[in-house]
């Protein structure tokens, strides 16, 4: 069988009919693209914000203040399930996404936990006297409350990209 020699750069065999056929990438796939594009961007802001935190427990422990084992171990599982989370979308790995859902879920915990043990009342924030001595404690719970929030839309993100990556269930 004698094949066409092509002058116009298609493939041989095809007469270009099947193009916007071609060209077209299944929705699920795009998905997959854009969650994790979206995941490694959520992941970049919570190494920031770990970053800050990990700064912050530097200058209080070169203070002479001693760290609460609960902040460290929070900092300690919020690094790991970045480590985790990148190798995971970068690889994309089922499994290891959904050990890194897990590792950010406990450092979800944690960090909840850090919150109610810190002395800062609303009164404390208002008191315009009081800001002044208080403005590491109050900065200290605005980092960890925005990093629950971007850890969350990680996790929720990360849930959707298992969800996109895994085959679709076929029904008998």
């Amino acid at each position: 069988m004698q094949q066409r020699r092509s002058s116009t750069g298609r493939p041989s065999g095809t007469d270009g009919s099947d193009f916007s056929y071609r060209m077209v990438v299944d929705s699920r796939y795009q998905k997959v693209a854009q969650g994790r594009s979206r995941l490694r961007a959520l992941i970049s802001i919570q190494a920031v914000i770990q970053l800050m935190g990990a700064v912050h427990l530097v200058l209080s422990i070169s203070k002479g203040n001693v760290p609460s084992p609960l902040a460290i171990s929070s900092l300690a599982t919020a690094f790991l399930s970045l480590i985790v989370g990148e190798l995971g979308q970068r690889r994309s790995r089922v499994n290891v996404l959904r050990f890194y859902i897990f590792a950010a879920a406990a450092a979800i915990l944690l960090s909840i936990a850090c919150l109610f043990k810190v002395d800062l009342r609303l009164e404390d924030i208002l008191n315009v006297h009081l800001v002044e001595a208080k403005k590491f404690k109050i900065l200290e719970v605005g980092r960890v409350v925005f990093g629950l929030l971007v850890q969350m839309f990680a996790v929720k993100t990360a849930v959707s990209l298992i969800s996109n990556m895994s085959p679709p269930k076929r029904t008998s």
